[in-house]
């Protein structure tokens, strides 16, 4: 689901989540792509972040916080000096 709940009221996005959450219940899986740092804090079991098209991290959720989520979301130095 890519920003599934973007522009929806809060009560849709309950219910959405609500949804979301039944189905994962019942065994499936759910890829979530989101923007909103609350969100993925809140309904993601484990969270992978990527930056320029690369996997970044993969964080499980008792350590998924904003500012890890941010760091590893940052381009970092490769080492190389800028020209």
């Amino acid at each position: 689901m890519d920003e599934p709940t973007k522009g929806v009221d809060v009560g849709a996005k309950a219910e959405m989540y609500g949804i979301m959450g039944d189905l994962a219940k019942q065994g499936y899986g759910i890829i979530l792509i989101s923007s909103e740092m609350p969100e993925i804090t809140g309904m993601a079991d484990r969270v992978a972040v990527m930056c320029n098209g690369r996997k970044t991290g993969e964080l499980p959720r008792e350590e998924a916080n904003a500012e890890l989520i941010l760091e590893l979301s940052m381009e970092k130095e490769t080492g190389k000096e800028a020209d």
